[in-house]
């Protein structure tokens, strides 16, 4: 490596303007020490931006920071002008649908009552009760809910989404938002930019014009935080007349009906919520839409009312970067922990941090029957080494893994004994429980639990298990590239 002199001398700088680089490195890495995750973390920025600030300055700035500080500023705002009539309202009306770790039978024990207190502190909505919940398996499934429900919507429709494209489901979902405001309904849509680059303006603008309110999940326009590419909204939230909700793992693309012939069928799962959780899942659009307009939305329906269908018991965890504690990731580590029968875990990419890895090879030490199903096929050249990633040390503690197949397999599953079952937006990886902001249902309901066993029961009998023999009897260069992969862990 050429010395500093040396790599002045070659670039052509003065000694005067190489000193501001590397004092402004060494102030970084200040920053670095002050607000990196981890103690490795702080030791690579510290080094790298100390002797090579040309080269590790910009990547900090676009990968390096972990808190979403101008949304913690808005969220601050948006509890001083508006969350005090929203939380009065549900409130009011959440009252007696509340569901506290005391009511629960004596049989059920300890150990849920205190994962019911844990998952409640973290949660946008507590564990409420009157909730009418139900599974909508794949892409057909989920639009034929989304559309009519929107074309059926009397006040307001809410509609957030990751990815939107301009495709024959994009076309269809446009049209539908489009008719809901030409009847007077109030549109809003909030897409990610980053999730969405390929939205052409053309969709957006034809949306504006019909009188849809359109934003995107942007802040403040400064160009040092244009630079922040590692956080992105990757909830898919929709919400309509404060009394129906969608949230899962499908995006608007034909490739999430199954109709790209590279990827081929697409495996995803998505709920139809009805019942008080639906007002934990608008509170966080409300927030998300106020960070990205500074428009509050207090005038919605903010009275919670059970469903008219099945008693469901739910909560809402809407994570992210703006978190004081990392609520993700805490989630399903502590439901891991506690685990007696089995975890179930269905993820399109598995980059589990080191806490989450011990608690599932522990639950499989003492005799849980834990199984993580991944897609053999990926959507990403990045993931498909993934699923071998891992695979020796969980495999070493009895943990199975599945590769699910034909085509991809995208939905975010993971089921807990008979009790819990968690599903939404969040992968399990290090940016779904750090960096993304993401939507997670968490349901305490038998019926619902076993209903979501026999869907994955189905699915793990069209996936292949897979062992460390599977990995020794590939190529070197094959071997090499999954073990790599966990060193790009913290950003994918």
């Amino acid at each position: 490596m050429p010395d500093v002199p040396s790599l002045v001398e070659a670039l052509g700088w003065a000694p005067w303007a190489i000193i501001p680089l590397y004092l402004l490195g060494i102030g970084t890495a200040v920053d670095a020490v002050m607000k990196s995750r981890t103690p490795q973390g702080s030791v690579a920025w510290v080094f790298a931006l100390a002797t090579l600030p040309l080269v590790a300055l910009p990547i900090y700035w676009i990968l390096g920071r972990f808190k979403y500080d101008d949304y913690i500023d808005a969220l601050h705002e948006f509890d001083a002008r508006i969350a005090s009539g929203i939380e009065s309202a549900l409130q009011t009306g959440v009252r007696d649908l509340l569901v506290q770790p005391s009511d629960l039978h004596d049989g059920e024990g300890l150990r849920e009552k205190g994962e019911m207190r844990a998952f409640g502190e973290m949660a946008t909505l507590p564990f409420t009760c009157g909730n009418d919940i139900s599974l909508l398996i794949d892409g057909k499934a989920t639009f034929d809910a989304i559309i009519p429900s929107i074309e059926s919507a009397e006040t307001y429709v809410m509609v957030q989404f990751y990815i939107i494209h301009d495709d024959e489901i994009g076309t269809r979902f446009q049209k539908a938002l489009i008719e809901a405001a030409a009847r007077g309904v109030e549109v809003r849509l909030l897409y990610d930019a980053i999730g969405s680059w390929k939205l052409p303006r053309r969709y957006l603008n034809e949306l504006r014009q019909a009188g849809v309110h359109v934003a995107r999940f942007a802040g403040p326009r400064s160009w040092l935080k244009k630079l922040r590419l590692n956080f992105r909204n990757h909830r898919k939230i929709v919400v309509c007349d404060g009394r129906t909700a969608f949230v899962g793992g499908l995006n608007v693309g034909d490739e999430y009906l199954g109709r790209d012939e590279k990827i081929g069928p697409w495996r995803d799962t998505h709920l139809q919520v009805k019942g008080p959780t639906v007002q934990g899942l608008q509170l966080s659009f409300a927030r998300d839409w106020f960070y990205a307009t500074r428009e509050g939305l207090a005038h919605l329906e903010w009275t919670p009312q059970a469903a008219s269908g099945d008693d469901q018991t739910a909560l809402v965890l809407a994570s992210g970067p703006a978190d004081e504690l990392e609520t993700c990731g805490l989630l399903y580590t502590h439901a891991i922990e506690s685990a007696e029968k089995r975890v179930w875990i269905a993820t399109p990419y598995f980059v589990p941090d080191g806490r989450v890895l011990g608690a599932l090879q522990l639950a499989a030490l003492r005799g849980v029957d834990v199984r993580v199903m991944m897609p053999r096929t990926s959507d990403s050249l990045w993931f498909k080494w993934v699923p071998y990633a891992y695979l020796p040390e969980v495999e070493r503690a009895g943990v199975k893994v599945f590769l699910h197949e034909p085509g991809f397999m995208h939905q975010k599953v993971a089921l807990v004994d008979d009790d819990f079952a968690a599903i939404g937006t969040a992968n399990f990886d290090n940016r779904s429980f750090r960096l993304n902001f993401e939507a997670t249902m968490v349901m305490h309901d038998t019926a619902f639990c076993e209903e979501t066993a026999e869907m994955l029961e189905h699915d793990f009998s069209n996936a292949t298990p897979i062992t460390r023999e599977d990995l020794e009897g590939r190529s070197f260069l094959f071997r090499f590239a999954a073990s790599a992969t966990r060193l790009f862990a913290p950003v994918l």
